[in-house]
């Protein structure tokens, strides 16, 4: 039963539709799901998300998928991305995004998930695709806007100058300085309007002194 499943489910993350799709012949396919997370093949990781045990994985899972799927309308950000793009040297257990609607969060079989509610206005800027392998595809910040949401989020830090802002991202987020350069001064800019951030301002201010104005992305 399960080699079949696996064959009709492509990706390792799915919902609840895909599963009783996959599962159509079977008149009670509700009692198929209880075994199948009984016996560990599947995995329950919130109310109709689902991946596959390990013992069926073809390959790993994307957090970063099931970030997004877990609760919407929302994409990866904040310290996950930052990390995601080398701009900061730790790597961070928690799933970080940026949602439209308010924060919440996720503890799941498959580790904890952070929502942080901003904006509509500010939400809707500075949001990348990437494909997966498999076909499908997560909504990740880009890296000047999971820097923006980074700072916008330390509510606590008193940032009024461009040498305050260059102290607060080197020595407290420990970011690359190289490529603090390579952001994009304008795009920050952009953001920054959205946000209605002068702290934001000033980061654009800074790197576009830093030569980041007319970098964009590859």
């Amino acid at each position: 039963m399960v080699e079949e499943l696996r064959r009709r489910i492509s990706g390792e993350e799915f919902d609840y539709q895909a599963l009783l799709d996959g599962l159509r012949e079977y008149s009670r396919p509700r009692d198929k799901i209880t075994n199948l997370l009984r016996q560990g093949e599947i995995i329950r990781v919130k109310k109709g998300i689902y991946v596959f045990g390990e013992r069926y994985r073809r390959r790993l899972f994307s957090r970063e998928l099931l970030a997004n799927m877990i609760y919407g309308p929302s994409y990866v950000s904040l310290e996950t991305a930052l990390h995601y793009y080398c701009l900061v040297p730790e790597g961070v257990e928690a799933m970080t995004s940026v949602t439209g609607a308010r924060g919440r969060r996720f503890f799941t079989p498959v580790g904890l998930f952070i929502y942080r509610g901003v904006p509509m206005n500010a939400y809707s800027i500075g949001i990348d695709q990437v494909e997966l392998e498999s076909g499908r595809s997560f909504l990740i910040a880009t890296p000047e806007k999971a820097l923006a949401d980074k700072i916008q989020a330390d509510r606590g830090t008193a940032i009024r100058t461009q040498a305050e802002m260059r102290t607060y991202l080197l020595d407290s987020l420990r970011i690359d300085p190289e490529g603090l350069g390579k952001l994009n001064a304008e795009m920050i800019s952009l953001i920054a309007d959205q946000y209605r951030s002068r702290k934001l301002r000033l980061l654009s201010g800074m790197v576009h002194r830093l030569g980041g104005k007319d970098n964009g992305h590859e």
